[in-house]
């Protein structure tokens, strides 16, 4: 799943124009997968005369139009019957033994239990034609290599490697789980419920359900908003399209209107959420480009590094963190954000002026001075974050010559990620330009290089 954004406004839609009429695409819909998967839904009680599977030369797979979708017409209606849900799970051959089991087990992992005891069954299964048409690998950071976690950005290689540990730890912990279903399984369950085999089908749940409320049990533990929807899960997103989703309660039926239209042959896409980059890829396994939403994140060991010849920093760490303004630090096309600014300009103060750093925090203006210091800062971090992206870049560039084709597919998504964020960072430096001293003008002073009374203005 991919997509594409462009900016509001005549030069921007013919620019669009000229782009999406330069896309390919190639019907999908009389590939074998794809006629089962229409016969599979048709017998559930769903047909779509506006739809059909396409391979786009932009995004990949996707759903493009028959007709042309005016708007506020519904794209989509997904009887209940064709939905994979919890409910689905409890009510099959595994309800049984998940319902016995000595822990209740979360919806997501029966979720996925489900997807690999039924891909194991393989055309014997009744959800075979679903589970076929299911992309067999991901892009998510579940399935990224070492060397292509050590090219992502600070923030998002923690994160990702989070994600890989909590997959694993999942297999682990739910291994006395896997022995019980040994009854409905033709193989050892060691040999069905791999490390592997479990990843895919986490990763099939997080990155294609739909949201959807279901009332609790006492079979599960934890929220339950999963459903994975057929055929509807083939639209790609695009940051600035705009849909209403949801599960009508009166009809049974998922259901996707769209708001704007689509013109005839073109892709129909869908909205994730207002996400960056950096979500759309940690979630996702994917990146939007010139998404409007994303932004580059000042990593706190960054931010110290830069500031590390303050005597007080850790004072003042401290004091952002107690206020909740240590996350969440990011620069954008147009600048610094607020949250950064605001930080900075604490961080400028010395510790003399440490009773006026609240008033800072909640908007007061500092002096002119370290304004000037709060700006050439965010100047030094942009810098750095380039750097750090330019030879990311580099060592991708050289990994990609060298590599298999599933880290290739790994590497192209973190490639766009770092190129997208390049240009944030060169736009951001661009804005901030105008702002800073000139060379052979004097830099404001370290915070505590000054132990002056300045006051606040």
């Amino acid at each position: 799943m991919r997509g594409c954004s462009r900016r509001a406004g005549r030069a921007a839609r013919k620019r669009r124009q000229k782009c999406e009429s330069s896309i390919q695409s190639v019907s999908l819909g009389h590939q074998l997968q794809y006629v089962r998967l229409r016969k599979f839904l048709h017998q559930r009680g769903f047909t779509s005369s506006l739809l059909q599977p396409a391979l786009f030369t932009d995004t990949g797979r996707g759903l493009q139009t028959l007709k042309t979708i005016k708007p506020c017409q519904l794209i989509i209606s997904l009887p209940e019957s064709c939905l994979l849900t919890t409910a689905t799970v409890l009510s099959s051959y595994l309800g049984q033994y998940i319902k016995s089991w000595k822990c209740r087990l979360s919806p997501l992992l029966a979720l996925c239990v489900f997807l690999v005891c039924e891909r194991h069954r393989g055309e014997a299964s009744d959800w075979f034609p679903y589970i076929d048409a299911l992309p067999t690998t991901y892009t998510c950071p579940a399935y990224f290599a070492d060397g292509v976690l050590a090219v992502l950005p600070a923030g998002v290689r923690r994160r990702a490697s989070e994600q890989r540990r909590a997959v694993r730890e999942l297999h682990s912990s739910s291994r006395d789980f896997f022995g019980s279903l040994q009854p409905v399984l033709s193989q050892p369950v060691e040999e069905v419920f791999t490390y592997e085999a479990l990843r895919w089908a986490w990763c099939s749940v997080n990155t294609r359900s739909v949201f959807m409320s279901h009332p609790s049990n006492n079979f599960l533990s934890g929220q339950d908003h999963y459903a994975l929807a057929p055929f509807l899960d083939l639209l790609n997103h695009r940051p600035d399209v705009q849909v209403k989703a949801s599960f009508n309660d009166a009809t049974r039926c998922y259901e996707i209107r769209s708001v704007s239209g689509t013109v005839r042959y073109q892709q129909a896409f869908i909205n994730y959420g207002s996400h960056d980059n950096q979500r759309l890829l940690l979630e996702y396994g994917f990146v939007a480009p010139g998404n409007p939403h994303s932004v580059v994140y000042v990593d706190a060991d960054l931010l110290c590094d830069v500031l590390r010849g303050d005597r007080s920093l850790d004072q003042k760490r401290k004091f952002l963190k107690e206020n909740n303004f240590v996350h969440n630090l990011t620069v954008s096309s147009d600048g610094p954000s607020w949250r950064l600014m605001t930080a900075l300009r604490l961080l400028s103060m010395p510790q003399t002026l440490y009773r006026q750093w609240k008033a800072v925090l909640l908007g007061q203006a500092v002096c002119e001075e370290r304004e000037e210091w709060s700006v050439h800062t965010a100047v030094t971090l942009c810098q750095r974050l380039l750097q750090d992206t330019n030879a990311a870049l580099e060592k991708i560039s050289d990994l990609l010559r060298q590599c298999d084709p599933a880290v290739r597919e790994q590497l192209d998504v973190v490639q766009s990620l770092r190129q997208e964020e390049r240009c944030i960072l060169g736009r951001c430096l661009e804005a901030l330009r105008g702002t800073v001293r000139q060379p052979d003008e004097a830099l404001p002073c370290q915070p505590d290089d000054n132990d002056d009374d300045d006051a606040v203005s």
